[in-house]
């Protein structure tokens, strides 16, 4: 269950409440200021993160491979697509748990990422072979 769906309508409901009870109404007004710039300000950061996606392909990254360096754990699919600055090419059926984005790049090396409930759960980095790199042969364990 997703708990700050619960916990941050609460704890702004209790913020007000304390500002009414320690400093009457002006303690409310601070508070609910306090409340509604913080609203704004992820506001802000989230259409500024849509804006710089919006000219970028859908699944296209710089560099699959420092993408998955990146990447860790519990992040939130918004912190992602501020990473690659586009977002992702969804590869599950739409509104399905997990969903399955795909970041690729020029060289069609691409990271898949598995999100649950908008959290990052794991991600594979795929590197297609090129016809010209062979696997190196160093040699050990043959006579000389």
């Amino acid at each position: 269950m997703n708990f700050q769906r619960i916990l941050i309508p609460v704890g702004g409901v209790v913020l007000v409440a304390a500002a009414y009870r320690f400093y009457g109404w002006a303690g409310v007004a601070i508070a609910t200021g306090a409340l509604v710039m913080w609203l704004l300000l992820h506001f802000n950061r989230v259409m500024q993160v849509l804006k710089r996606a919006a000219n970028q392909p859908v699944g296209y990254v710089g560099s699959a491979v420092m993408l998955n360096a990146k990447l860790k754990p519990g992040v939130t699919l918004l912190h992602v697509v501020a990473m690659t600055r586009a977002l992702g090419a969804l590869q599950s059926p739409k509104d399905s748990q997990p969903e399955l984005y795909r970041w690729t790049d020029g060289t069609q090396s691409h990271v898949t990422c598995e999100f649950y409930n908008g959290k990052l759960k794991k991600w594979d980095l795929v590197r297609p072979v090129q016809g010209d790199e062979a696997p190196a042969d160093t040699g050990a364990g043959q006579a000389p």
